[in-house]
């Protein structure tokens, strides 16, 4: 009887869980929600991970591109707090406003100042408070 080999594991493609197609919605998506938050290019991409501005000027202009794993996440993150703010706030103009306003459970910081300092767990934050309040309601 032949010696079994040791099968070697497959390593997923990290990005595999997102096709091209939900990405480039996803490039959307966020420009769109940029854009009711009324965000400078400069900070949108600073919550993109620090993409290039040049990067973030051709999304906005409908030319979207690759995104790796942490972009795509962000772009995961930002949409899921964009839906729990709809889903907070009747008045979605009110959910938009209050990314930028202060907020006691943040130290006095509004979400927007939160998520600007840069680090994909900022986000995570951000998005968590947000989907831990939903469950007060």
């Amino acid at each position: 009887m032949p010696a079994l080999r040791p099968v070697s594991p497959v390593t997923p493609d990290p990005v595999a869980q997102f096709s091209r197609a939900e990405i480039a919605a996803m490039q959307r998506a966020v420009v769109n929600l940029f854009e009711r938050w009324d965000l400078t290019d400069e900070q949108a991409s600073r919550l993109l991970g620090d993409i290039s501005v040049r990067t973030y000027q051709r999304w906005k202009s409908g030319s979207p591109g690759r995104a790796g794993i942490d972009l795509a996440e962000r772009m995961s993150n930002l949409l899921g707090i964009h839906k729990a703010l709809r889903m907070l706030f009747r008045d979605a103009e009110r959910g938009y406003g209050w990314v930028s306003r202060a907020n006691a459970d943040f130290d006095g910081r509004s979400a927007l100042d939160v998520m600007l300092d840069g680090r994909i767990t900022d986000l995570m934050r951000v998005r968590r408070y947000l989907d831990a309040r939903r469950g007060q309601w």
